[in-house]
């Protein structure tokens, strides 16, 4: 005599492994390492897919029915009234099986002991909807105390009805007609443990799935939160070197603004003292203090501006003086790339000329950009040239590589301005205009003939008319 629990167990289907959740870190927000965690109810699609595949195993169920009535599974089956009764009460259940998983696996087991008690010719999909429904506590119980004591009381019950059952068959003498051979191992006793082991097997497989399905939902949650994490980290990052990169211009800016002031206010002073006494001369003393008092009170709001700015800088972990990054650091900095792996070469073309402050930081600041696209976007073996060219009346940077950047994008045109708002690319050119713009110079960035690519800026320099430093010094 065999019992409905000796049916091979069948595997779940990928989308009860792995069901999909809502894309939230867990219910009420909880986070994934809390003990309290627990999944998101199921959503409208998993709840339709609960209904179809219920529906599924009924009709299933019903065909097996018939075929088991004809093969003569018992002598004395049930009638159809009461096999459809049994099998509906065993297979719709799990149209709610994810809403109500413990109360499902209860109705389930009940009605799957009384449909083989009643002796219903079917043993499948019997088998299968209880695995389900054992499964379906594993993974979707949002109480997982409940979860353990439910499955362990369905389990223990199950077992002990599947003893009571092999006790009565080998009581039973017309079974043990069946097994009344001698040899080294007893045919019953072999019957007997398939059974359990079968058994064993059976439930175990149907605990375990749902337990990794809890833990894999679990997983996905964890990854979700570290993904949003990592954004937010990443955005606030984003943002602090942007306020870093406005501080170290502000502060470029006063240092440069600060001393073209302050020379303004000697050299007014200067001329104030040199003014020989005679009509009018009053009047010119007047406006030349005047602009000595307008300097003077611009430094000292300068330095007002500095105080904060250096603040802001403490609080950042600024370490490294902006005004010490110049063409002079040039060499350095190709050194540097040449390190990370980047085969670059640098070169100086004309007399070095001394170079305003901000010019010279804005150049080095291009360079910097320009070998970083090198690295990104020009391939491994990609090389790159930098050189820093002194003409009669200006000073041009150019960095050109030899690889062939697809996703760098060209911005051509030159003068001042000429490639205003026809950037389509990467933020890293419109910075590069944006510096080159402001000391009234042009950029050019874009693939070369010969392959790869290149960025060039010319910066204009405005030499300092003799005659006035003549009068002056004077």
């Amino acid at each position: 005599m065999s019992t409905a629990l000796d049916a091979t167990p069948v595997d779940v289907t990928p989308a009860d492994v792995a069901p999909v959740d809502v894309v939230r870190q867990g219910a009420g927000g909880v986070d994934p390492d809390d003990p309290a965690w627990t999944r998101n109810p199921p959503g409208p699609e998993q709840r339709r897919a609960d209904v179809l595949g219920a529906v599924l195993l009924f009709v299933g169920a019903v065909l097996s029915v018939v075929l088991g009535r004809t093969a003569g599974m018992y002598d004395e089956p049930a009638s159809g009234a009461v096999s459809l009764a049994w099998l509906a009460a065993a297979t719709l259940p799990l149209a709610v099986r994810r809403r109500w998983p413990s109360v499902v696996l209860v109705v389930v087991s009940a009605a799957f002991v009384g449909a083989v008690t009643m002796q219903v010719p079917e043993t499948l999909f019997l088998n299968i909807v209880l695995f389900t429904a054992l499964y379906t506590v594993g993974a979707w119980e949002r109480t997982r105390r409940r979860a353990l004591i439910v499955r362990a009381l369905v389990v223990a019950g199950m077992l002990a009805w599947l003893v009571v059952s092999l006790f009565k068959a080998t009581t039973d003498p017309e079974v043990l007609k069946h097994f009344d051979n001698v040899g080294a191992f007893s045919p019953l006793v072999a019957y007997m443990l398939i059974q359990m082991l079968t058994n064993v097997l059976y439930f175990s497989g149907a605990w375990w799935f749902g337990d990794h399905a809890w833990s894999a939902s679990r997983d996905r949650a964890r990854m979700r939160r570290r993904t949003r994490e990592l954004q937010a980290e990443r955005a606030r990052v984003e943002a602090q070197a942007v306020t870093i990169e406005r501080l170290r211009l502000a502060r470029e800016l006063h240092d440069a603004v600060a001393h073209h002031v302050s020379v303004m206010g000697v050299q007014a002073a200067a001329a104030r003292m040199l003014l020989p006494e005679g009509p009018g001369t009053e009047r010119v003393a007047a406006a030349l203090e005047q602009v000595e008092d307008s300097a003077r009170d611009a430094i000292d709001e300068l330095h007002g501006l500095v105080g904060t700015l250096r603040e802001d800088e403490q609080v950042h972990g600024l370490d490294e003086p902006v005004a010490s990054l110049a063409v002079t650091r040039l060499p350095e900095l190709v050194a540097e790339a040449t390190q990370t792996g980047l085969t670059a070469t640098y070169r100086v073309v004309g007399e070095p000329l001394p170079l305003p402050p901000v010019v010279s930081l804005n150049l080095y600041r291009i360079a910097q950009e320009a070998l970083t696209n090198v690295r990104k976007h020009a391939g491994p073996d990609a090389t790159a040239d930098v050189r820093l060219r002194y003409l009669a009346d200006a000073v041009e940077l150019e960095v050109a590589d030899d690889g062939n950047g697809l996703r760098r994008t060209a911005l051509p045109g030159r003068g001042r301005g000429a490639a205003a708002g026809r950037v389509t690319g990467g933020f890293g050119l419109v910075g590069m205009h944006e510096r080159v713009a402001t000391d009234g110079g042009s950029l050019t960035a874009g693939p070369r003939r010969s392959g790869g690519f290149v960025v060039r800026a010319h910066v204009p320099l405005r030499r300092p008319r003799e005659s006035t430093l003549e009068v002056l010094d004077a």
